[in-house]
């Protein structure tokens, strides 16, 4: 299997849905790209596979170009070397395990095709099912089919359109660390479409976050969901804190920038792109929330100090959803804690606690216009 260069995809167009795509992809790296329903998602692969064509834009995988507007350059589906995996698998009924991969594979000797049909099989774990038909196949099983078929073609990229949606958790896992086992053997970009975040989390190198037909941020995992690019993307990513204040001062020594916040004195981690006096949105995930004990404090809970009344608890199994509304009267904070924290505390709706705000990870954008 080859695939030791990038995918490279720039794509412009304001109708009939409008676009304005730029990623790159590396060679072994897999890039999850996520965003709501209707954000151009789909129709961005749909595009590297040579089944839209945008009305300006490129791309290429390693040294081949299979779209260039400018040059007049659109290569057919059947030009490309692209492996899809589908939500819903698009086996043949009527054939076996098997005959759906070797279907798939170049033109070769009947017997050389079965031979790699079945390596192929093999690499999926799959061995002994090659006379099932689909019908007769677990939908984890099917999906691993669908995998081996999308690799028969030796493609240059590999693209996978929200490929565990339509199977349990437990069988979402296993075909994930089936997935994360095959990235070792091939280096070829991945390009994942999904609409949930945990499956991006784990699998991906770096995200993607679309919204109506434009990537608004592309970074490393842990980079995107500590530091969004705007309140947009900390909506879209799932971060409920995101609120506004105004940046008093900086002190870069001590890696510190002070913000004024609903009559609170915030240190945040330091971001001098922000001169004093302007007006931010800021953000910081529920889980660097710290809940003060009622019966000890601790020294964490000197940083960022604020009171509050629960209006929300909520226990979700381990962990609890806690709606906390500041002073009383002003901005509500949402905490994430283990549940029996939660309950030694004795936290219930209407009751008065304190939290602490983790500086390090008080994180300033631009303030949006949209709020």
């Amino acid at each position: 299997m080859s695939g030791s260069g990038a995918l490279e995809i720039r794509l412009r167009q304001s109708a009939p849905i409008p676009l304005d795509i730029e990623l790159r992809c590396g060679a072994g790296e897999l890039l999850a790209v996520v965003g709501p329903s209707g954000s151009g998602k789909t129709t961005l692969l749909r595009s590297v596979a040579g089944l839209h064509a945008a009305a300006q834009g490129e791309i290429r995988c390693q040294d081949e170009t299979w779209l260039d507007s400018a040059r007049g350059i659109h290569l057919r589906v059947q030009q490309r070397r692209v492996g899809m995996l589908f939500q819903h698998y698009a086996l043949f009924p009527h054939l076996t395990a098997l005959d759906n991969i070797a279907i798939a594979l170049p033109e070769a000797g009947a017997g050389s095709r079965a031979d790699r049909a079945r390596r192929l099989m093999s690499l999926v774990t799959m061995e002994g099912l090659e006379a099932r038909h689909p019908g007769q196949l677990s939908g984890g099983q099917q999906q691993r089919v669908a995998l081996a078929r999308a690799l028969a073609r030796d493609p240059l990229v590999l693209l996978l359109d929200e490929p565990f949606s339509a199977v349990d958790q437990q069988t979402r896992r296993k075909l994930m660390r089936e997935l994360a086992r095959l990235r070792q053997q091939f280096r070829m970009p991945v390009l994942l479409v999904t609409h949930d975040l945990d499956e991006a989390r784990m699998l991906a190198d770096r995200i993607s976050v679309m919204h109506q037909g434009r990537t608004l941020q592309t970074d490393a995992t842990d980079v995107l969901f500590t530091r969004p690019a705007s309140a947009d993307v900390a909506r879209l990513i799932g971060l409920d804190n995101i609120l506004a204040g105004r940046v008093l001062r900086h002190d870069e020594s001590a890696g510190v920038t002070w913000l004024q916040w609903r009559g609170h004195e915030l240190e945040a981690r330091f971001n001098g792109a922000f001169a004093p006096g302007t007006t931010v949105d800021w953000v910081i995930p529920a889980h660097n929330l710290i809940l003060h004990r009622r019966d000890r404090p601790s020294r964490g809970e000197r940083e960022n100090p604020v009171r509050g009344r629960i209006e929300d608890y909520l226990p979700l199994g381990e962990f609890a959803s806690v709606t906390v509304r500041v002073d009383h009267g002003g901005d509500q904070l949402f905490l994430s804690l283990p549940t029996h924290v939660a309950q030694r505390n004795g936290l219930e709706r209407g009751a008065d606690i304190t939290v602490s705000m983790l500086a390090e990870a008080i994180h300033l954008m631009p303030r949006s216009e949209t709020r």
